[in-house]
């Protein structure tokens, strides 16, 4: 983290002069986004390969942590795990780098992310127009919360537990099975799912 706040050009400016490192950006403070767990990489991944898989021949498209997501006019910007968005991309000219139109945002939970990703990073994802769904996935249980922006600008939350759910996203069109997001991920498998 910075000592003083820099502006957003400058934040921009480093990270793409150092691309093997990724920081955030909120209120002109930059903040290092730590290594994840083995876990937490698996599900990242089954994620992608699953929607991936299933988006293949539609305009929709699944990208992982590597494209930074910017919030409309509040100088942040962010990297989450996993990211879908339909139609063509719309990215920051100059870099390509930038995505302004995501549908879909996933973020996989850590102990130290948490109660971030609950709050005030959900509630700068809202502010973007194009978002209508947001995952937060447990790692330590098949546990998901999947909020849905209604056509009043609220937004719905649906719990999902256990390895025989099945989550559907109609933003995109596709749908979650939990026994493909945490496929070699938890310990005792059997003892989540139904009996």
């Amino acid at each position: 983290m910075n000592d003083e706040p820099i502006p957003a050009e400058e934040y921009l400016e480093r990270e793409r002069a150092a691309p093997q490192e990724r920081h955030e950006y909120i209120d002109g403070w930059v903040v290092r986004v730590s290594g994840a767990s083995i876990e937490h990489n698996f599900i990242v991944s089954n994620l992608n390969r699953e929607l991936g898989n299933q988006l293949r021949e539609t305009d929709c498209r699944v990208t992982t942590n590597d494209l930074r997501v910017t919030f409309p006019s509040l100088d942040k910007y962010a990297y989450p795990d996993v990211v879908a968005f339909c139609g063509e991309p719309e990215l920051e000219e100059e870099h390509l780098d930038m995505l302004y139109n995501p549908t879909l945002i996933v973020e996989v939970l850590s102990p130290t992310t948490e109660d971030y990703d609950h709050g005030k990073k959900f509630s700068r994802y809202r502010r973007i127009d194009t978002l209508q769904e947001y995952l937060l996935v447990a790692q330590d249980a098949p546990h998901v919360e999947h909020y849905v922006r209604q056509d009043d600008g609220s937004w719905r939350l649906t719990d999902t537990d256990g390895l025989d759910a099945t989550i559907t996203l109609p933003s995109i069109e596709a749908e979650l099975p939990l026994d493909e997001v945490y496929l070699d991920v938890l310990e005792d498998e059997e003892s989540f799912r139904a009996e």
